[in-house]
């Protein structure tokens, strides 16, 4: 005869859903903490996603920035090199041109100073030697006589390219035919005599105007004089 304690069984199942009761109240709690890790690790994930875009792009500014600067440098420095490359042509045909112009000073100075005093120059007179320093003209000459030689003097006196001349001395070198010898000196400007911002300029007199040439100058020696 087989024998059931239904007392027993009830107590068994009645333990069986109270364990399982426990066990479904402690995986609830356990899954939210999952989903909130999870959306946590998805918000870091989108925020450095968003911070590595935002510095990627910065970096491709600054390097796109970084060209411009560079082109725009070695644009400058090609500009700078065209201007120093200016400078110094500029500089070097100054000097060129200075040089010329002072070569062609010097070349006309000496004829331009013989023309002048070539259209100075009377009949009757001319020129052994002539020399100068500085703006400093010494002539060494002959005439056929002494007033000769005076008007000579007086046209140099009147030339505005000209000052005051120092006439020398006066001597007969010959009697047949009777010459005189002279020496004159005198300063020279190419500057004219008169001319807007000439210092000292002193006005000029016409030649036909010129005023008679002084006794020592016009008078020859007494004592080398020959006597008619």
């Amino acid at each position: 005869m087989i024998k059931i304690n239904l007392v027993r069984e009830g107590r068994a199942v009645r333990g069986t859903g109270a364990a399982a009761g426990a066990a479904s109240a402690v995986s609830g709690p356990t899954n939210l903490n999952n989903v909130f890790l999870g959306a946590l690790l998805i918000a870091g994930i989108v925020v450095a996603g968003g911070w590595y875009f935002l510095e990627n792009r910065k970096l491709s500014e600054r390097q796109d920035l970084l060209v411009q600067k560079q082109a725009e440098a070695k644009r400058l420095e090609a500009i700078i090199k065209e201007v120093e490359n200016y400078k110094k042509q500029k500089e070097s045909l100054k000097t060129r041109i200075d040089l010329i112009n002072q070569l062609k000073q010097n070349q006309k100075g000496p004829a331009r100073l013989m023309d002048r005093i070539s259209q100075d120059l009377p009949d009757l007179v001319w020129l052994d030697k002539m020399t100068v320093i500085g703006n400093t003209v010494t002539l060494d000459g002959r005439g056929l006589n002494p007033n000769a030689i005076a008007n000579f003097v007086e046209s140099i006196k009147n030339d505005p390219m000209f000052e005051e001349p120092d006439l020398g001395s006066v001597t007969q070198v010959s009697a047949v035919p009777l010459v005189y010898s002279y020496t004159m000196n005198f300063h020279f400007t190419y500057a004219p005599k008169g001319a807007p911002g000439t210092a000292g300029a002193a006005t000029s007199t016409a030649p036909g105007n010129a005023a008679p040439a002084t006794g020592t100058a016009a008078t020859p020696p007494t004592s080398t004089a020959p006597k008619r």
